[in-house]
């Protein structure tokens, strides 16, 4: 009986994680269902934490077989005053799974609880979402390497050893060096086996022949088993591949007609968005811009928490995006985004020359370009981009006015091609 020994020591307290994958697999609609549920209800603030979602237990129910007793039965239910012999009973209703009450009527299940780690919520948070039209440009100077094998080589570590084509190897040489041997061996024996069959048992060239063999013999059991020769190694060489490189910019209206329920919302999409492009894509650069009346590239921490305030003059931010892309981010080289939150309120004709902005200058740059308004009136900014929605494919705009909207506008700006809103 063989005995199989399984090392847990580095798996410490993981050792069912290979079974809460295959869960996570198995049932990922169910589970997503659950995240964007839990996200409707969450605050922004806490959007980087686990849950614990609840999947209804006939979502995951499996077909089970049970063997029946079979044949016929005859059952005595003493006191029954309703029933005659082959009246059929109807099955009782079950009671519901859930709740604290009892109940006399309606039937249901217990739900299934499963907790969510931080890592699995945001995976499945952002699991079918994509930067659109990103493409693997060009090789710059930050080259990124791809490895791969390349055939093999009689040098390299003893974790690249090619087991198969080294015995391989092995074994061919073996034969080479045995095969003159072994057809000697051969002929010695077949001739012994003819003077054993005429008698010759103590003759002279019996006995010569009997030293020849294990002689012979003796020769092919020195050719080693396995020689350094014959060890190969997997060779594997880098490759320079074309690197995906990426931009988005984040222009965000503080003006004064921006409320603090307005700038909330603006934030909420921002932090989404920023939480998203830091998880997803390892190198990419993000450009805030912050304006009023006048536009400004600021950090991270301004961009989120500056209090600064004034008039409105929208196309300041987007001839500054413009300055920038063609100073720090030639189109041919970077795939562009951008991503605008405003209200719509703009100074008086300046939303026209928004538009001409984003038409002859920004559009033909980016890759995909977002609007979002945070106000429900159609604003001279918004009337003035929906002439730019049907011409231009890689421009959209959306409107929020309640907290709970964020998400499920941001998931339809962002969605992957092919999936379903």
């Amino acid at each position: 009986m063989a005995l199989q020994i399984i090392d847990r020591r580095l798996a410490g307290k993981n050792k069912s994680v290979g079974n809460r994958e295959r869960f996570l697999r198995r049932f990922k609609q169910q589970i997503s269902e659950a995240v964007r549920r839990a996200v409707s209800d969450r605050d922004i603030r806490d959007i980087e934490r686990g849950e614990s979602i609840v999947i209804p237990k006939k979502d995951i129910s499996e077909p089970v077989f049970h063997h029946a007793k079979g044949g016929i039965q005859d059952t005595v239910h003493p006191g029954n005053k309703d029933y005659l012999r082959g009246d059929h009973i109807a099955r009782p209703k079950r009671g519901p799974g859930s709740g604290s009450h009892a109940s006399d009527s309606g039937e249901g299940e217990d739900n299934f609880v499963f907790t969510l780690s931080k890592e699995e919520f945001m995976q499945l948070f952002f699991d079918d979402l994509a930067l659109p039209n990103l493409l693997r440009t060009v090789i710059d100077d930050n080259l990124q390497w791809q490895s791969h094998t390349a055939g093999y080589t009689h040098d390299g570590t003893p974790n690249n050893l090619a087991i198969v084509r080294s015995m391989r190897g092995a074994l061919g040489r073996r034969i080479a060096m045995g095969k003159g041997d072994r057809q000697k061996l051969m002929d010695k024996r077949a001739r012994l086996r003819e003077l054993l069959m005429l008698g010759l048992e103590e003759g002279e060239e019996t006995r010569q022949l009997r030293q020849e063999i294990a002689h012979l013999e003796w020769r092919l059991k020195r050719i080693p088993f396995l020689d350094p020769i014959d060890l190969r190694f997997r060779a594997r060489v880098k490759t320079p591949m074309p690197c995906s490189k990426a931009v988005m910019f984040c222009v965000m209206d503080v003006s004064g007609s921006m409320d603090e329920d307005r700038k909330d919302l603006a934030k909420r999409f921002f932090i989404l968005l920023y939480i998203f492009l830091t998880r997803h894509y390892e190198k990419i650069d993000i450009v805030f811009i912050r304006h009023h009346t006048q536009a400004q590239e600021v950090d991270e921490e301004q961009f989120f928490h500056a209090t600064e305030s004034g008039g409105t003059v929208v196309s300041s931010a987007l001839v500054l995006m413009h300055q920038i892309m063609l100073a720090r981010y030639p189109s041919d080289q970077w795939n562009i985004y951008g991503a605008q939150a405003s209200d719509g309120d703009n100074f008086t004709n300046d939303s026209g020359n928004c538009r001409d902005l984003l038409s002859q200058k920004i559009l033909p740059l980016v890759r995909y370009f977002a609007y979002l308004q945070v106000a429900q009136e159609e604003q001279s900014l918004w009337l003035e981009y929906e002439q730019l929605r049907e011409k231009h494919a890689n421009f959209a705009m959306r409107k929020v006015t309640q907290a709970n909207e964020i998400y499920p506008v941001f998931h339809d700006l962002f969605k992957k091609a092919g999936v379903d809103t």
